[in-house]
């Protein structure tokens, strides 16, 4: 239904458009900008998604609906990423982030070194929480009150998957 591909220009309209929705953020790190500029998915494109990671537009018809990407460990951690995900909430319900999840989690398994793919997760966020089971990642832990947004302490649930 979807593919992965690497972001390009063509895309910021469709990441400003899309990102600037709180439904879509709330649950994001809060090193995510709200509200989302053109700007600064403009900034995503061209230098943010570069560092020290791989991301990818998911493009359904030849358009970008969200993005989905892998933050890599350094040192002692070289062999560990973190993956995370957003989709635009019109595509929301249709198994497009378990589908995106999935085909970034094969390519990180096949394409580097990476043995360890961790994923953390807000406790209100169900349906994240649903596409990592789906994916085949185990909760590892419960952090209580390790996030704070909006005013309010959040439980982050902490998912792994291996490589098999």
């Amino acid at each position: 239904m979807i593919e992965l591909r690497s972001l390009n220009g063509s895309d910021v309209e469709s990441i400003a458009k899309y990102a600037n929705n709180f439904n879509v953020m709330r649950y994001l790190s809060s090193k995510t900008p709200y509200p989302y500029t053109r700007e600064h998915a403009q900034w995503w494109v061209e230098t943010g998604s570069k560092n020290n990671s791989t991301n990818f537009a998911i493009d359904l018809k030849s358009k970008c609906i969200g993005i989905v990407g892998v933050r890599f460990g350094e040192h002692a951690t070289q062999y560990s990423c973190d993956i995370g995900y957003w989709i635009a909430e019109p595509h929301w319900g249709k198994g497009i982030a378990s589908e995106a999840t999935s085909k970034m989690t094969d390519y990180v398994f096949t394409e580097t070194a990476i043995v360890r793919i961790s994923a953390l997760v807000y406790s209100p966020n169900k349906a994240s929480i649903k596409v990592l089971e789906k994916c085949g990642f185990t909760l590892e832990a419960v952090c209580r009150e390790a996030g704070f947004k909006q005013g309010i302490f959040l439980n982050e649930h902490a998912f792994v998957k291996f490589r098999p």
